[in-house]
């Protein structure tokens, strides 16, 4: 099961933030927002597809790829049956387990100040980025 978001890239994409990762659907973005890699998404939390929404709630390992231009940078985390998925505006990726209407995955393994910096340099430029997010199965069945 995957699903695909589509964002926009911005002026003030820092992604120095050193837990989590953001997109938004909405169209701005302030400086302070150093975890936030994208504006303008086409898709929050609210919006995966059910399928995704049904493997993420039962724990799956998740792979999430960012592509800008010609770059591509990819990280595991996980999903849990703690998951709302609810929020209409963002979705947040988190390194640590903490869940609100607005977290898609926990313990990821990378957070925005990972994004290697040629994308984020793509992104600071305007470019328009994706983001895949694929369930490979339940936590459970890892060694």
């Amino acid at each position: 099961m995957r699903d695909v978001v589509k964002f926009k890239g911005h002026p003030n994409v820092r992604a120095t933030h050193k837990t989590t990762i953001e997109v938004t659907k909405e169209g701005w973005l302030t400086p302070r927002g150093d975890c936030i890699i994208g504006v303008s998404a086409d898709k929050a939390c609210a919006d995966l597809s059910p399928g995704l929404k049904k493997s993420i709630r039962r724990g799956s390992r998740l792979k999430i790829t960012l592509a800008v231009g010609d770059e591509r940078f990819q990280f595991t985390a996980f999903g849990s049956p703690k998951l709302e998925l609810t929020d209409p505006t963002s979705m947040v990726i988190r390194k640590s387990e903490y869940v609100s209407p607005r977290t898609v995955a926990i313990r990821s393994e990378a957070s925005a100040s990972d994004i290697p910096r040629r994308i984020v340099a793509l992104l600071r430029k305007g470019l328009d980025g994706m983001m895949v997010i694929e369930a490979l199965g339940p936590s459970d069945d890892l060694p």
